[in-house]
């Protein structure tokens, strides 16, 4: 294993362990106390961590190592997730997440962090869904249909019911199909430009679309695109609508990752704009799973890629402060900076951090880890190199 990948594997499973063994133990509950700003957060924790942690997790998990030593660690971790995954769905453990209080209901966090999990058995399906004992599985399923009670909000949220559903089908159950129709339909509808979707009817300028939007749908409509076979006379009278979604879909994901790598200075330092600033490395999972999926822009290569992610991760993971005692992350995009936090927010949220360690699903003979290193295009240009201009996406339309 190389230097650079081995410093991967131990950040990530610095942060990851508490938060497994505790749930392995059945303690994660009894052991996690929240620092936040808002109120009436302490149900939703024990699914928030558990969702966002497993979701960066899963590539590694079901990847085999070629190295021995870091195979032996993803057995044990593929193993810790399972346990983890079977006390948070298990009613008699003191560690079952509540997926839904029952009622029809607005706004409810839960789903949001199921939808991650979700998520997170997609990217890992032989060690979590196959590997899974059935009962848990059953389980999972059954917790995953409880947050059909929850209205989402009209924004990014539509993404997290269609990614329930996505997991209810990776895992063999019946799904709702309109709920993924109607949010690869609606994501169509806020498609503002350049790689960007609005989240919901308005324009922000954070960074959801690496957080949630562009990883989601792309995922979802990877998963679903071959079922649109009609060609509508006026939006796709020369191909498949299926087809043409995917094709504007992962246009705008890899322009999106284009626009992300720019971003990263080499000091590993970013544009601080935006809420939800303290899931830190997380803002860059387009990025990652742009690496992971082989999909790179033609302008970044995998050692790019690498060291462009390598700084983010040692600029927000190693200062002074960014650990408490327990070995909880503390909230702050560098160090411990508490006043970042907004009201929804609190210690379990900070495991998006996580997402930004997609790539270690490839295993290490990938060019992404055995290439040497490259300067980065913010390095280049700055040091004088004569670079390609950067463009927006040519022909970039809506579908509809």
């Amino acid at each position: 294993m190389n230097e650079c990948r081995r410093y991967w594997v131990e950040m990530l499973t610095k942060m990851a362990r508490p938060v497994l063994e505790n749930f392995s133990n059945r303690t994660l509950h009894k052991n996690l106390v929240l620092e936040t700003r808002g109120t009436d957060r302490e149900k939703y924790r024990g699914l928030e961590i558990l969702g966002r942690t497993l979701s960066g997790l899963a590539p590694w998990l079901d990847t085999p190592a070629i190295d021995s030593e870091e195979e032996k660690l993803r057995q044990e971790f593929a193993n810790l997730a399972r346990e983890a995954i079977d006390a948070a769905t298990d009613k008699e453990s003191p560690d079952y997440c509540i997926f839904s209080t029952g009622d029809k209901m607005w706004n409810m966090q839960w789903l949001v962090d199921a939808a991650y999990l979700a998520l997170t058995i997609m990217r890992a399906p032989k060690e979590l869904i196959v590997k899974l004992p059935d009962r848990v599985r059953k389980n999972l399923a059954d917790c995953f249909r409880l947050t059909r009670n929850t209205r989402p909000v009209f924004n990014n949220w539509i993404l997290f019911s269609a990614t329930v559903e996505a997991g209810l089908y990776a895992l063999g159950e019946d799904y709702d199909v309109m709920r993924v129709d109607y949010a690869i339909r609606q994501m169509e509808q806020w498609y503002a430009g350049d790689g960007f979707y609005q989240d919901g009817p308005i324009f922000q300028l954070d960074y959801y679309n690496g957080y949630v939007i562009q990883p989601m749908l792309t995922q979802i409509v990877d998963l679903f695109y071959k079922g649109y076979v009609e060609k509508h006379h006026l939006y796709s009278p020369d191909e498949p609508v299926g087809e043409k979604i995917y094709r504007l879909v992962m246009q705008r994901f890899v322009r999106y990752a284009q626009i992300q790598e720019r971003s990263i200075a080499p000091d590993g330092t970013y544009p601080p704009f935006g809420r939800s600033l303290v899931y830190r490395g997380g803002a860059f999972q387009v990025l990652a799973q742009a690496a992971l999926w082989h999909k790179l822009p033609d302008t970044v290569t995998p050692a790019m890629a690498r060291v462009a992610l390598t700084r983010v991760i040692k600029r927000t993971l190693e200062a002074e402060g960014t650990f408490n005692e327990h070995g909880w992350l503390n909230i702050g995009v560098c160090g411990h900076q508490p006043s970042m936090c907004e009201t929804y927010i609190t210690t379990a949220s900070l495991y998006m951090a996580t997402l930004a360690f997609l790539p270690l699903g490839l295993d290490e003979n990938d060019e992404f880890w055995s290439a040497p290193d490259e300067p980065t295009t913010w390095e280049k240009i700055f040091n004088g190199v004569d670079m390609p201009g950067d463009h927006s996406i040519p022909h970039d339309i809506n579908l509809y």
